[in-house]
């Protein structure tokens, strides 16, 4: 009987803790966060255009590198992403990043993406150098999958 009595408890531990972590993984695949930032920009430094990653991970709207005065921010229009957990906002040094390998050839981390759909503003630091980066990656840390990119182009 005492067997039998710790297979019961671990088996309610394992649902007690199960819920939460299907929650955080799960959820966002259902509820979307709308950001809008108003934003005065300067100059078109480079853009892009997202595009799916797969079937599954889709996204769409412009990136863009904008001089805002003396900085320059990544800004994101007419944005949409498949929401998931741990979704982050990168520039890759891989034109075209499909997979883990890829984003490893060298990224630039500029936070946790602050809504699935929606206008945002993300500064770049200064000592970036934009010249050995070539997409906009929205990232998912937690399983290391590529969920949208935007290839750059020069801006005008």
């Amino acid at each position: 009987m005492p067997d039998r009595r710790r297979w019961w408890i671990a088996g309610l531990v394992v649902v007690a803790l199960g819920a939460p972590v299907a929650w955080y993984l799960g959820s966002p695949l259902f509820i979307n966060r709308t950001i809008v930032e108003e934003f005065q920009g300067g100059g078109e430094v480079a853009r892009g255009t997202f595009s799916d990653a797969d079937s599954f991970h889709t996204g769409s709207g412009r990136a863009r590198v904008v001089r805002d005065g003396a900085e320059r921010v990544l800004r994101l229009e007419d944005f949409r992403v498949t929401n998931g957990p741990d979704l982050y906002v990168y520039l890759a040094a891989h034109r075209q990043p499909r997979s883990r390998g890829d984003v490893d050839e060298g990224f630039v981390n500029l936070g946790r993406l602050k809504g699935n759909i929606g206008a945002q503003t993300y500064p770049i630091p200064a000592d970036v150098d934009l010249a050995r980066y070539g997409s906009v990656v929205i990232y998912c840390r937690a399983f290391h999958v590529v969920f949208s990119t935007a290839t750059l182009a020069p801006g005008n």
